[in-house]
């Protein structure tokens, strides 16, 4: 009965160190697979160039050529409980907030349905763009919810509260 006891003993230990040697191995590959394939990745570029010529990027609808050249663009009011209707506001370098709050460049103070800071209207290089500023009732462009910052173009018509502005340029 030893002896069974002494073999089992043994087997069982020559079997954890087998497994030992086998982890230890995969360990080893493992860690030499990470290290070639972090050197590969930092040799080779992993995406394209993002430069578009001036072809692509019209077949993609930017605009090409003098995009910054385009004319002033302002909000006219079409309709608001607080502004009076043709009232224009132009839109500039600087980022224009509205809502009901005195802090807001665009106050609309009468607008129940607007937060006290509803959105943000900013002119970039590539255009106007709205971005909502977590809104109760949400801004709208041409009926359409606002997630995330939107692009304004000439016509379209920006709704925050109860007030509607119309995009216009010169």
């Amino acid at each position: 009965m030893a002896l069974v006891a002494l073999v089992a003993s043994t087997s069982v230990a020559e079997a954890l160190l087998a497994l030992k040697i086998a982890f230890i191995v995969l360990l080893y590959l493992f860690v030499l697979r990470v290290i070639r394939t972090a050197g590969r990745d930092r040799r080779a570029p992993s995406q394209d160039s993002m430069i578009l010529t001036p072809a692509a990027a019209s077949a993609a609808g930017l605009r090409v050529g003098r995009a910054t050249a385009r004319g002033s663009v302002r909000l006219v009011v079409q309709r608001s409980p607080s502004l009076d209707e043709g009232d224009t506001f132009p839109v500039n370098s600087a980022p224009l907030t509205v809502g009901r709050g005195g802090q807001n460049d665009l106050v609309l103070a009468g607008d129940d349905f607007a937060s006290a800071r509803h959105a943000r209207i900013e002119s970039r290089g590539d255009g106007v763009w709205v971005q909502d500023l977590d809104s109760t009732n949400g801004t709208y462009v041409n009926g359409t919810r606002v997630a995330g910052a939107q692009r304004l173009d000439p016509g379209d018509v920006l709704r925050v509260g109860e007030t509607d502005l119309r995009v216009e340029e010169d």
